[in-house]
C-alpha cells in the first residue's frame, strides 16, 4: 500500500472511494445473480438485526485505529518540536562562549540539521531510518560542550544547560526515528476491510428483493467506509504521505551564520 499512502489526499481519497464502490458493486452483482429460487428465500431469512452488531464492530475498529494513528502523529510532531527547541537553546547558550567555541558549536548544529533534513527525513519517509548510526555532528557537539572550560559562574551554568540541551536533542531524535517506523500493520487493515466487506454482503442479502434500495444503501455505506479508511490511511505513517511531519521547525532554528564574530 506504499504507493497509495504516498498519494496526495485528493487522489488517495479518490482511489479508496473507487475501490470501495467497486467492492460494493461486485458484491451486489454476485448476490443479485445468486438471489433466485430457494437462495432468495435463504437470503431473506437473514435477519436485519445482524447489521447493528457488525456496524458496531466496524466503528470500534475505526475508532481504535484512528486513536493509534493520531497518537503516533502527535508524538512524532512533539518529538520534532522538542528537538528544534533543544537545538535553539543550544544555539543561544553557545553565545556564552564567544569566539571559536561558539563558531564550532554553531557549525556542528548546522551540520546536524542539514543531515536530518537531507538524509534522515527521506529515509524516515521510507521507514528506513534506524538508530544504528549515531548522529556524528550532534555527538561531536556534545563532546565539544563537555570540553569547554568555563571561566565564570555564568559560563559554568551555561555549560551545564548546553550539555542538557544537546542530550535532549539526541533523545528527541531517537524518538522521531523510532516513530518513523510505526504504521498500521496488515492484520489490522485486514480486520477492518473484512468487516466492511461483511457489512456490504449482509446489506446486499437482506435487501436482495429491492434492487434500487439495495444499491442506495450499499452506496451510502461504501462512501462512509471510504471516508473511514481515508482518515486512517492519511495518518498511518507520521513521516510520509501528504499529512506528514515536516522538518520546518528544524530549519527555523538553523544558526544564522557560521563563523560569526
Amino acid at each position: 500500500m506504499d504507493w497509495i499512502l504516498n498519494l496526495p489526499i485528493v487522489w488517495m481519497g479518490l482511489v479508496i472511494l473507487v475501490a470501495c464502490y467497486a467492492t460494493a458493486a461486485i458484491i451486489y452483482l454476485v448476490v443479485m445473480r445468486l438471489a433466485v429460487g430457494e437462495r432468495i428465500r435463504a437470503f431473506k431469512a437473514i435477519s436485519p438485526g445482524m447489521l447493528p452488531p457488525l456496524a458496531i464492530v466496524f466503528a470500534l475498529l475505526v475508532g481504535f485505529l484512528a486513536a493509534q494513528v493520531w497518537s503516533e502523529s502527535d508524538r512524532a510532531s512533539t518529538a520534532v518540536n522538542r528537538e528544534a527547541s533543544a537545538l535553539r537553546a543550544a544555539v543561544l547558550l553557545s553565545e556564552q562562549f564567544p569566539g571559536e567555541p561558539q563558531r564550532r558549536l554553531d557549525e556542528l548544529i548546522r551540520q546536524h540539521i542539514t543531515t536530518a533534513v537531507t538524509n534522515e527525513w527521506p529515509a524516515m519517509s521510507r521507514r528506513g531510518a534506524t538508530l544504528t548510526l549515531v548522529p556524528g555532528p550532534l555527538a561531536e557537539a556534545l563532546r565539544a560542550a563537555l570540553s569547554l572550560e568555563p571561566r565564570t559562574a555564568g559560563q559554568t551554568l551555561a555549560q551545564r544547560e548546553l550539555v542538557l540541551a544537546i542530550q535532549n536533542a539526541l533523545d528527541a531524535r531517537r524518538q522521531r526515528i523510532v516513530l518513523s517506523g510505526s504504521s498500521v500493520n496488515a492484520v489490522k487493515w485486514g480486520a477492518l476491510l473484512v468487516q466492511a466487506g461483511l457489512i456490504m454482503l449482509t446489506i446486499a442479502m437482506v435487501h436482495c428483493d429491492n434492487p434500487v434500495g439495495n444499491r442506495i444503501i450499499l452506496g451510502i455505506f461504501a462512501t462512509g467506509a471510504a471516508a473511514a479508511v481515508l482518515l486512517i490511511a492519511a495518518h498511518s505513517r507520521p513521516f510520509s504521505g501528504a499529512i506528514a511531519v515536516r522538518p520546518t521547525l528544524l530549519l527555523q532554528v538553523m544558526p544564522e551564520g557560521v563563523g560569526r564574530q
